[in-house]
């Protein structure tokens, strides 16, 4: 890596490359796989604001389309970033959850106590975990039933009827099952190695500097600091891991100038970033959107200190030119935008946007705007 900047940008470039980089402006015409390609996750907490976050970056949509997405092997779901469900690729799924199986929690001596399953039972839990999906996905209590009639496994019986939900994080990093179209209300697993789309869990020498260019070609320029977040917090990748990580990719990667903020972007995007120009586009986001979480909530830069606690709470977020200026929120007869910045609401964008929402929504909200 180059160890002097080779060239200077303003934030408001910086959060338009971005946006284009993430299909928020120009909207982009990509498939809801390649959405979730391009963010990396998809928070899928909450299943209407995961759909509306790739929805929002599709120039033509239809409601549904990300759970059709997960039933036709075109999206993954897995536990993944701060142990929450997420919606990956299933081309590069794999590399974000090789970072997360690296902490090995399986092998903590808390763990080997309470699940009473060592080290060296581990391997054998995850095959007979993948047998039990063979025939197709189940629910947390069906797979509790046959790996219980088994005797190696009958003493989690209690486990699984609390919801097992600590005990199989695990079987999502390592590859062995994720998410399956929910039945019935109820959240069911499938063996991701039966989508023909899935290619595995790198090595981590080989995910981690996957996962470092992966994240500064969508959320960069970055610092040292977003890395941390994204990989470390995030995921549990280990600091000096990152370090390396980051050391190793120095002929791929450029140090740019943004305002005095020393950042990183890969060498083959330096040229269009110098080149972008400032967007005063408005985008309506959903609560807890990548735009916002990507880069973390302590990013001035996108969510100014004041609006912070908003975005942690989940409020939907108003963008302009990449930075959160209000919040929206969506009532029984209209769509009511709150203003939050001293410059002037810009009420002709925010009308067409909030008409883009109106039809993404499959209705007609007429915009109420405070400020």
């Amino acid at each position: 890596m180059r160890t002097s900047t080779e060239a200077s940008v303003t934030w408001a470039q910086a959060l338009s490359w971005r946006m284009e980089r993430q299909l928020l402006e120009p909207v982009g015409s990509e498939s809801v796989g390649d959405v979730v390609s391009r963010l990396g996750a998809v928070l899928s907490m909450d299943e209407s604001l995961a759909e509306l976050a790739v929805r929002t970056r599709r120039t033509t949509s239809r409601p549904g389309e990300l759970a059709a997405a997960l039933e036709a092997g075109e999206v993954v779901k897995a536990f993944a970033f701060r142990g929450s469900m997420h919606y990956l690729s299933p081309e590069d799924g794999g590399t974000y959850l090789a970072l997360r199986a690296a902490g090995r929690q399986w092998e903590r001596r808390s763990w080997v106590e309470y699940y009473g399953l060592t080290p060296g039972d581990w391997t054998g839990f995850r095959a007979a975990v993948r047998t039990a999906l063979d025939d197709g996905p189940l629910t947390i209590a069906e797979l509790g039933a046959v790996l219980t009639r088994q005797r190696a496994y009958r003493h989690l019986e209690a486990v699984f009827a609390e919801g097992a939900h600590t005990l199989v994080k695990p079987l999502t990093w390592q590859g062995d099952m994720g998410f399956g179209p929910p039945r019935d209300g109820r959240h069911t697993f499938q063996r991701l190695d039966a989508n023909p789309r899935w290619r595995g869990i790198p090595e981590l020498e080989d995910a981690g500097p996957r996962a470092v260019t992966a994240y500064l070609r969508s959320y960069g320029p970055a610092t040292r600091d977003h890395l941390h977040h994204w990989l470390v917090d995030g995921l549990s990748a280990g600091r000096r891991r990152l370090d390396d990580w980051v050391s190793g990719l120095a002929d791929e990667l450029v140090a740019v100038d943004v305002e005095g903020t020393t950042a990183l972007v890969v060498h083959d995007d330096v040229d269009a970033l110098v080149a972008a120009r400032p967007t005063d586009a408005v985008r309506f986001l959903p609560g807890h959107d990548q735009w916002v979480i990507g880069p973390g909530t302590k990013d001035v830069n996108v969510t100014p200190s004041s609006r912070r606690d908003l975005m942690t709470r989940k409020a939907n977020p108003v963008i302009e030119g990449g930075v959160v200026r209000g919040t929206w929120a969506r009532t029984a007869d209209e769509l009511r935008v709150t203003w939050l910045d001293d410059r002037p609401p810009p009420e002709e964008a925010l009308s067409t946007e909030a008409r883009r929402l109106a039809d993404i929504l499959g209705t007609e909200l007429p915009l109420a705007l405070t400020s």
